[in-house]
């Protein structure tokens, strides 16, 4: 059925006059998308048959193109079926670019009106959800080449940048710009993203910890002021505020995140 309702707003007159791709099309970029990004996977029997996230995707799909030409309750019970045989609950209303993979699927939540670009990669626990009742767009807006971390949510109407990498359980409430790497809770942006020679990186092991590295910052001070005061004042100077570190906090942006205090619209 057809009930009256709300429509959501049109796209951008670039989308609007490029061709539209089919669900055919979609679907097999997503599959083949999964042998370049999953050493784990061998082939594409494999990918076809116990992939979730490439069922998950592929129930979106359809649902979303019910939903845009106006049907309601049909797309949401294909969602709803979605959720209980992936674990992946996508709103049919959710906007997805092309070459899409959620890894392992478990527990990934994507709202209505969250918006996905191009050759986004997703790990199982993910949330993109809303901060607000208010009816208009109140999920994340994602660029092209993202890849968020295992548990990460991202919450309210914001913007993350191409190529940003949000580190496994972070949260994120601020936009976070273009080749950023961002850590923590609230999210704070700790480095420029490094060069790759695989395409995506996916080094999560190498993604800075702001808070270990303050936490020794102190330290190492502590242990400065402790020996300055074992000697006479003439010797204390402020040039040994960071005595003998050999970690000079040189990412950009490391001592701005912790003065500055995160805000949400």
């Amino acid at each position: 059925m057809k009930p009256a309702e709300k429509s959501m707003p049109e796209l951008p007159v670039e989308l609007q006059n490029a061709p539209e791709p089919t669900w055919w099309s979609l679907l097999r970029d997503d599959v083949h998308c999964v042998l370049k990004r999953d050493p784990a996977a061998r082939n594409l029997v494999e990918v076809w048959t116990i992939y979730p996230g490439v069922h998950a995707i592929a129930l979106h799909r359809l649902a979303h193109a019910l939903w845009r030409r106006g049907w309601r309750y049909l797309p949401r019970w294909i969602s709803f079926f979605a959720r209980w045989l992936t674990q992946v609950d996508i709103h049919p209303g959710a906007r997805i670019g092309k070459r899409f993979f959620i890894d392992h699927g478990a527990g990934v939540v994507i709202g209505e009106t969250a918006e996905i670009g191009n050759d986004v990669t997703l790990y199982h626990g993910v949330t993109l959800g809303g901060t607000t009742w208010r009816i208009g767009k109140r999920h994340p807006t994602l660029g092209n080449q993202v890849v968020v971390g295992a548990g990460a949510k991202i919450l309210g109407p914001i913007v993350v940048g191409d190529r940003a990498r949000i580190a496994a359980n972070s949260v994120v409430i601020d936009a976070v710009p273009a080749d950023a790497t961002v850590v923590g809770i609230p999210g704070r942006v700790v480095a420029p993203r490094r060069s790759t020679t695989h395409g995506f990186d996916l080094d999560h092991h190498l993604i800075p910890d702001p808070v270990g590295k303050a936490i020794a910052c102190l330290l190492d001070r502590v242990a400065q002021l402790e020996r300055a005061q074992a000697q006479p004042l003439l010797f204390a100077t402020s040039d040994m505020a960071c005595g003998a570190c050999d970690d000079p906090c040189a990412e950009p942006g490391f001592t701005q995140s912790f003065r500055q205090p995160s805000t949400m619209e």
